[in-house]
């Protein structure tokens, strides 16, 4: 049989040669992360290289793997044991399904540890993971949660003058509770705290930048504009929209009876990321906040959080993407404010914005990305594709050939890997790292090189072909 058709559609598995039966942590520690997330196959018996080394007693080790889990498992979780044969050796294919009652410890020498998926390893969840497998566990997502804050020191002007603004029916003090802005006690909710005009939530921020380049390398490139937003999700909303708005041009195409308009970014992909990006951010992660960035190029949006089932955006049709929530109240509102709808169509709504601009656009499509804690909205610059199709920017076509060598050394490790560190370049290429940032200042003005994403999770992208070292 094929290992391939073993595993199946699980997104995470784990290969042990054999079963450490003295040192059940060492296996354990997956079935924990599998239950705390999507689920994944543990197959005993086959090497990290994927190769069948088959097992000894196989109806054995059967009965200590299911016996271990019952009693080394907290609580214990849903799986299904059983033994195959592959190129006529016996192996087991374990298989954990998602639980439902997070988190799912694993209990033995003394310590009472939950496991997450980080990559293709399990890893000890921190007090963030336990507090968001606690909730999932619990079926009570966090904005619905009682605030620490009183609802009898909070103002919802903003709230108010939006609601009548965008839906001409006045807001009435019995929509509190309606709205989930206060649960049945007259207790304030996080989601309340978050709409409020001054929202003490302080780690519910936006920071926005406008950047001079193709890049926002430390040190390389200067900050034409840049703000720092904070209150209520509405006036983030507002403010960021506005900020990418008055640093956006506008521009036009005459056309034989009429004109066209080509922004630089169209309007309601704009809203829609950022809507995106404040609602299902995930407000757990105290240490982090929804960033904006502008370049010549593009506009980023990150936001904490990835996916909810913790697949990965990139490898999803976007336009069936199936709505799921982490902060059902506060979607709730902005549905309510018209904001964003209750089909969860906002992914469809910016791809059918830019397809609007399809004439125009070179095939520039929005990109959307997302980590196990993070997600990217990448808006292409619609005037920055349109300028390259007269000739007059078109950066992809360009060739270069002043490069010196130094800068071809670097252009070709970054070929070899686009996800390379500067620290890494020095190494490779034997200069030092102050070296290589002023070389890649040079290439980032020439518009040779930009990065995409940030410093932990981006990666470098090649402008113009070049006459590298190895050309002729």
């Amino acid at each position: 049989m094929d290992i391939k058709k073993l595993i199946g559609e699980a997104t995470e598995y784990d290969k042990k040669e054999m079963l450490e039966y003295k040192k059940p942590k060492s296996w354990l520690k997956s079935v924990s992360a599998f239950a705390n997330g999507m689920g994944g196959k543990l197959l005993f018996g086959i090497d990290d290289d994927g190769e069948v080394v088959g097992l000894a007693d196989c109806e054995r080790d059967c009965e200590i793997i299911s016996e271990t889990i019952k009693t080394k498992m907290d609580p214990i979780p849903e799986i299904h044991l059983v033994p195959e044969t592959v190129d006529g050796k016996k192996i087991i294919v374990l298989t954990v399904f998602p639980g439902k009652e997070t988190p799912y410890y694993y209990i033995g020498d003394g310590n009472r540890q939950a496991f997450v998926r980080i990559g293709n390893e399990s890893v000890i969840a921190d007090r963030t993971a336990i507090r968001r497998l606690v909730l999932k566990g619990a079926g009570t997502p966090y904005d619905s949660l009682t605030s620490p804050y009183e609802y009898k020191n909070m103002a919802f002007t903003k709230l108010r003058s939006v609601c009548k603004q965008r839906t001409h029916n006045e807001f009435l003090d019995t929509d509190y509770e309606s709205w989930g802005i206060i649960n049945e006690n007259g207790e304030l909710t996080n989601a309340g705290a978050l709409i409020a005009d001054e929202s003490p939530v302080r780690h519910s921020r936006v920071f926005c930048t406008r950047w001079n380049g193709l890049t926002k390398a430390p040190g390389l490139m200067d900050a034409i504009d840049d703000a720092e937003f904070s209150g209520s999700l509405i006036s983030l909303l507002q403010e960021a929209t506005a900020f990418v708005a008055r640093n956006s041009k506008k521009a036009w195409k005459k056309l034989p009876d009429d004109r066209q308009e080509m922004p630089e970014y169209p309007e309601r992909a704009v809203l829609e990321s950022c809507v995106n990006a404040l609602i299902h951010r995930d407000y757990l992660d105290y240490g982090s906040e929804v960033h904006i960035d502008m370049f010549d190029d593009r506009l980023e949006i990150y936001s904490p959080g990835g996916m909810m089932d913790g697949t990965m955006v990139q490898n999803l049709d976007v336009l069936n993407v199936p709505s799921r929530r982490r902060n059902p109240v506060i979607a709730d509102i902005f549905n309510r404010l018209r904001y964003m709808d209750r089909r969860g169509s906002g992914f469809k709504k910016i791809v059918e914005d830019y397809q609007m601009y399809a004439n125009v656009s070179n095939g520039a499509k929005p990109v959307f990305r997302s980590e196990l804690s993070s997600f990217f909205i990448t808006l292409p610059n619609l005037q920055y594709v349109v300028k390259g199709q007269d000739g007059t920017k078109d950066v992809t076509k360009d060739v270069i050939k002043d490069v010196t060598k130094e800068q071809a050394d670097i252009l070709d490790v970054i070929r070899d890997n686009p996800n390379v560190t500067t620290a890494e370049m020095s190494q490779r290429i034997g200069l030092t790292q102050r070296h290589i940032l002023r070389l890649i200042k040079e290439l980032a003005d020439k518009e040779v090189i930009r990065r995409d994403g940030g410093r932990r999770y981006g990666k470098w992208v090649i402008l113009k072909e070049y006459r590298g070292k190895d050309s002729e």
